[in-house]
């Protein structure tokens, strides 16, 4: 090796992340592609703690380092995962090893870890799984939105997304404004039937001082405060006549007053809005303008209840654990065999929020490990009892949970066969029997 190249400049060029600690687990090298993956700056690491640098799932129980302090053996291409600086989950295979000294006394532990996101992202679409912004999927009944979101993106018409409640309209107004050029630019929401008329019409134009009683300054409106942005009217179906007159005049001239001014502003942010409501049952009512619903319906988005595309309720479970085990520093594993059949066949009719709530209720009484029937509500632990379904369903039921408990269980064990089958509680020659049957790779 030429004298000029030293040990350092090696670890520095590599794409892999590699850092050191002490016998106190406190971090003294952390390379430039540690701070890559992590997003977490050089300075900011070297001279703490380990555990209070790094998000993993891999901190607590099953931490690499210390079993390689313990064994003085190393650990390779361990799979586990890390939260960056941004919240994101990062997925990594990582391997340790113990540093000694010229007396082969144990002074620390070097960890390698390697970004996999790439290589998770290519299994996820190979598995059919679909993520667009915090959307994920894989169910036929969504494929449309997924292909339609990034063409929209790049537009400025009007859409109008029509779905029920807790369905995740917002995520779509979201993953609209993100994929496309005004990202950069706020994103606002307001949810038109939380306010009463007169603050639904301040909220949304804004105030000068003096326009009413108490208006001591000047406000900002939402509209202005989209900018170049995005404006998402959620729940359009509430708003009043009056305002509904007032809203067209924006969308028509774009531009509008604000409380209290004679001076118009120009209206530069998108509109996208979203109702749970049928806007034409309301038009023919009389309750909502069909002009406005032709200037907001510019591009219809439909959204498919929970119940229609029970294929992600796995999906959305897995996604819930993982964004609570971060927000709570817990290490729930997943869901037992027996909870995923009892929350798939439930019927939701709050969507997805409704099973984000579950989840998360779940979380307060689950502490590690798997979440159990026990740890959720009484309602779907009823179902477990019911023996109402007709043969017919009820065959169908079985199979559908039978196949999504094997995959569960598949998953939680690395696709380990034997330890798959010792979770489920059969033979392992009985789970080779079913997964064949089922059609499990």
């Amino acid at each position: 090796m030429p004298s000029y190249i030293n040990t350092e400049m090696i670890l520095e060029s590599i794409s892999d992340g590699v850092f050191t600690v002490d016998m106190d687990w406190k971090i003294n090298f952390f390379n430039k592609a540690a701070e890559r993956i992590t997003g977490i700056k050089r300075q900011d690491a070297i001279g703490k703690r380990c555990n209070s640098v790094f998000k993993s799932d891999m901190c607590q129980n099953q931490c690499a380092l210390s079993t390689t302090i313990k064994s003085g053996k190393p650990i390779i291409g361990r799979s586990g995962f890390i939260i960056n600086q941004q919240g994101q989950k990062i997925p990594i295979s990582l391997s340790t090893a113990v540093l000694r000294d010229t007396q082969s006394n144990i002074v620390g532990v070097a960890e390698t870890f390697r970004d996999l996101s790439e290589i998770h992202s290519l299994r996820k679409e190979l598995q059919g799984e679909v993520s667009i912004g915090d959307m994920i999927s894989h169910a036929k009944s969504m494929q449309h939105l997924h292909e339609l979101i990034p063409a929209l993106a790049r537009s400025d018409s009007s859409v109008l997304i029509q779905a029920q409640t807790g369905t995740g309209k917002e995520l779509v107004a979201r993953a609209i404004h993100n994929l496309g050029p005004r990202r950069n630019f706020p994103f606002v929401a307001l949810n038109c039937a939380a306010l009463p008329e007169t603050l639904l019409e301040a909220e949304l134009f804004g105030y000068v001082r003096g326009a009413f009683t108490g208006a001591d300054t000047n406000k900002q409106g939402r509209l202005e405060v989209a900018g170049q942005g995005t404006l998402f009217l959620d729940e359009i179906g509430e708003i009043p006549p009056a305002m509904q007159a007032k809203l067209l005049r924006v969308l028509q001239e774009n531009i509008y007053e604000p409380l209290g001014s004679n001076q118009s502003k120009q209206l530069n942010a998108r509109i996208i809005a979203a109702t749970n409501q049928n806007l034409p049952d309301l038009i023919q009512k009389g309750l909502f303008r069909q002009d406005l619903y032709y200037r907001l319906n510019v591009v219809p988005l439909s959204l498919p209840p929970l119940k229609d595309r029970k294929e992600d309720i796995p999906l959305l479970i897995e996604h819930f654990i993982n964004q609570f085990n971060t927000r709570q520093n817990k290490h729930i594993q997943g869901v037992c065999p027996s909870a995923l059949a009892l929350l798939i066949s439930h019927s939701y009719h709050g969507n997805v929020r409704e099973l984000e709530n579950i989840i998360e209720r779940a979380f307060v009484l689950c502490q590690d490990g798997l979440i159990q029937v026990t740890h959720l509500p009484e309602e779907l632990q009823k179902l477990e009892q019911k023996k109402t379904l007709n043969t017919t369903s009820l065959q169908h039921c079985k199979i559908q949970n039978e196949r999504t408990a094997i995959m569960q269980a598949l998953k939680n064990n690395n696709n380990h066969r034997l330890k798959t089958a010792n979770e489920l509680g059969i033979h392992k020659t009985t789970l080779f029997r079913k997964m064949k049957k089922l059609g499990i790779k």
